[in-house]
């Protein structure tokens, strides 16, 4: 399933909506940023419980694959907020910064 960013960051922001209503969340702009914060050290302990470094409490291989790919997941899904909260175009930064240094096209 292929999207584009401002399409993803629409999606995420739906569901980001909809869980700040259900919980009672005030979303502020230190919010964005702490959060993202958050699932970056939730990322971090599933990699370290993948690579040995970390308790397993009873989880497969398996179970731990899941929960990183979850949690890359939830950073992805935060750094989009992150960056429509303080307007920063992504699409414009990754080809400003990465992608001149692609060859390019005739």
């Amino acid at each position: 399933m292929s999207r584009d960013l401002p399409v993803l960051s629409d999606l995420v922001t739906r569901v980001s909506d909809i869980y700040a209503q259900r919980n009672d969340i005030a979303r502020d702009d230190d919010w964005y940023l702490l959060k993202l914060q958050e699932e970056l050290g939730e990322l971090t302990a599933e990699y370290l419980k993948l690579s040995g470094r970390g308790r397993l409490k009873g989880a497969t291989p398996a179970d731990l694959r899941l929960a990183m790919a979850d949690e890359a997941a939830d950073v992805l899904a935060m750094l989009l907020l992150f960056a429509r909260n303080n307007r920063i175009d992504l699409d414009a930064a990754l080809a400003r910064k990465w992608f001149q240094h692609l060859p390019q096209q005739a």
